[in-house]
């Protein structure tokens, strides 16, 4: 099998490292192909057996499955680069959320799925994003699907759901690490604790309440119910956080849904160029 990875920047590197220990791809079947050389160079000195393709066109001649991990405005580049060389029998895999399937389908032969992943995909947790395109038969669907589920738990979405879905799961950590952020430098302030306990007792808890909420299971309005106490310091503390926070996670919705509306019109202009009048 040969699975190729155009661009190995920060999500590219990681795909290829969480696959690889896993053991859901070996070295030897992957190449991979990037404008950075020393991106490309650290993967092969990582991953003892990866190939590192001489262009684009390389990395997708033959290629299995081939993942393309680059900015949503190098897309048609990277496109006209390999829509020659590809086959009807490949499956090519766009982990980047503002390219549509239908455009990809339009400029390229092959088979099309797009996957969205998240960081916490490189430790096996968290989940990713499953779009299938049209021309996928039931077995591709399958090997997409155990292939992500070493790695992640894989969810389906419509794609016109995939930027808040992407907020959830993509953006979330992010989001979830500012907010610990804030409760560590709190602790440290107010208490003068070492940060370096605090972390750890912040991280210990973050991922205990990820573990409850999933395990149990347990909603999170059912999670605070069961710490906090009517009167004590737990509910005292949860409507002064209710005050401050309130609508806050609405405004990062608005945000970036509006940037994504941005990103949709740019990639489409820059895919399907208008002809000068």
């Amino acid at each position: 099998m040969k699975i190729g990875f155009i661009g190995a920047g920060s999500m590219g590197s990681l795909l290829v490292g969480a696959f690889v220990r896993a053991g859901a791809m070996q070295p030897d079947d992957i190449v991979v192909s990037s404008r950075t050389q020393t991106r490309l160079s650290a993967l092969a000195e990582q991953y003892p057996g990866l190939h590192i393709a001489a262009s684009n066109r390389e990395a997708a001649i033959g290629a299995d499955y081939l993942f393309l991990c680059v900015k949503p405005l190098d897309f048609r580049r990277v496109l006209d680069e390999i829509a020659p060389v590809l086959t009807p029998e490949q499956i090519v895999v766009s982990i980047t959320s503002p390219v549509k399937i239908s455009s990809l389908e339009e400029l390229l032969s092959s088979k099309v799925a797009k996957i969205i992943p998240s960081v916490v995909n490189a430790v096996g947790s968290g989940a990713s994003l499953v779009m299938w395109g049209t021309r996928l038969a039931e077995e591709d669907k399958r090997g997409l699907w155990e292939l992500f589920a070493s790695i992640s738990r894989p969810i389906c979405v419509p794609e016109e759901e995939v930027r808040v879905a992407s907020d959830l799961s993509s953006c979330g950590p992010a989001f979830m690490a500012f907010l610990l952020e804030q409760f560590i430098d709190a602790a440290v302030l107010s208490a003068g604790m070492e940060r370096e306990t605090a972390t750890a007792l912040a991280c210990e808890m973050m991922l205990g309440t990820a573990r409850l909420m999933l395990e149990l299971p347990c909603s999170p309005a059912e999670l605070q119910a069961r710490v906090s106490v009517p009167g004590g310091i737990t509910a005292a503390a949860l409507e002064s956080l209710r005050k401050s926070t309130r609508g806050a996670f609405l405004q990062v919705l608005y945000t970036t849904h509006e940037k994504f509306a941005e990103d949709l019109d740019r990639v489409d202009s820059s895919l399907f160029p208008r002809e000068r009048t």
